[in-house]
């Protein structure tokens, strides 16, 4: 068994200074429990970003390895083999933690306290309209700018008996880009022997909320990001998708896959059928949907299984979810110049964020988000990897 290694690298600015913090830091040992309200358990980010944020690492026996970054819980990179037994880099990001303070802001991020979209940023529960922080046309993405994906979240390295893993925690307060109540969350990253990284979420409030947190990492598989994502392979188990209008706000149908481009139940390559006459992929520039998945409980199912051909490399996605938003990366525009001073394309890679349904407490036919006090809420979501030889 590995011993974990020292996790902490201080990547530093010149001339910085302390981040502005809600109490002050200590060095206890945080819990275990995220109602247990663990010390500093994050930070909003202040404008100017006055801290360089923190790196952390996880590796496992077969040269597996994840790099963190506090800010927004990002996933900078996630090494693994291909058939070769070579290790690629299968996410986009960049080399330099300081960079993820200004560049895009989703990359391998966590996500909340909404992920994807709320239309006209506002939403009606217990008889109160909530008007939220707007990012997306009038509409609200991932939580607002001001979203789990653009805060300090406070780290724990440790290890469990799956493998090296990350505590996360973060206190949303009450008012927080809009959301109502106290919102306690607590993230781990597990990096297993068997080379999949484990996503478990838990939060609990002191107030009627919603919430729909995810993780939004951008694959590409190849491990060459000048290399398109559309030779990728992709089975969603999915029978339903939710279309959406021009504005990509759903609109609260559920409409079959089946004789459609969005039919993913047999594996089929990326590209195909993306750029069909179809008013869906126009809306969305390609794909950028959440799929309905098929579930009979709330226990752990394959949603989707990507394979990329050359590298032979696989990803299978697990999750407790009801949804799965499928993105081909649609708005890279090679504007982001990222690792190795590579520009990210178009199509040069590919989201599989794991959720509820885009727009939920403005649909009362998708599963609910509504989340009560002295309740906690949990989902956990699995990308395993592995080769087809």
């Amino acid at each position: 068994m590995n011993k974990i290694l020292p996790l902490i690298c201080i990547v530093l600015i010149a001339g910085c200074t302390s981040r502005k913090t809600d109490k002050p830091m200590t060095s206890q040992p945080a819990a275990d429990s995220v109602t247990s309200n663990p010390p500093d358990s994050g930070t909003v980010a202040a404008e100017p970003k006055i801290q360089a944020p923190q790196v952390y690492a996880l590796t496992n026996a077969h040269g597996v390895k994840i790099t963190v970054t506090e800010f927004g819980g990002k996933i900078m990179s996630l090494l693994v083999p291909d058939r070769s037994g070579k290790l690629g880099d299968v996410v986009l990001g960049y080399d330099n933690p300081n960079s993820y303070l200004k560049g895009n802001p989703y990359f391998g991020a966590l996500i909340g306290r909404y992920g994807n979209r709320i239309g006209k940023g506002l939403f009606e529960l217990d008889g109160v309209t909530y008007l939220l922080t707007k990012n997306n046309n009038g509409n609200s993405l991932h939580g607002g700018p001001g979203g789990f994906h653009n805060v300090f979240w406070k780290v724990v390295p440790g290890k469990s008996k799956d493998g090296q893993k990350l505590d996360l925690y973060y206190e949303s307060h009450d008012g927080e880009e809009g959301y109502p109540g106290n919102l306690m969350v607590k993230v781990t990253y597990t990096l297993t022997e068997k080379d999949e990284l484990v996503i478990d979420y838990e939060a609990t409030t002191d107030k009627t909320t919603i919430i729909n947190l995810s993780h939004h990492s951008f694959f590409n598989l190849t491990g060459d990001p000048r290399k398109d994502i559309l030779g990728h392979t992709i089975m969603i188990n999915a029978d339903q998708f939710t279309p959406v209008d021009a504005g990509l706000i759903p609109s609260g149908e559920l409409k079959a896959v089946k004789g459609t481009p969005f039919d993913f139940t047999k594996p089929v390559s990326i590209g195909e059928r993306i750029d069909q006459n179809d008013e869906q992929l126009k809306f969305g520039k390609g794909y950028d949907h959440n799929f309905v998945l098929r579930r009979k409980d709330n226990n752990l199912i394959l949603a989707a299984a990507v394979r990329e051909p050359v590298s032979g490399r696989v990803m299978d996605v697990w999750t407790s979810e009801p949804g799965l938003q499928f993105y081909s990366g649609n708005f890279l525009d090679g504007k982001d110049v990222g690792k190795g001073g590579i520009p990210y394309q178009f199509r040069s890679a590919f989201c599989l964020e794991a959720q509820h349904y885009p727009d939920s407490p403005n649909h009362k036919n998708f599963p609910s988000t509504v989340l009560k006090a002295g309740e906690t809420y949990r989902q956990k979501t699995i990308y395993k990897f592995s080769v087809d030889k």
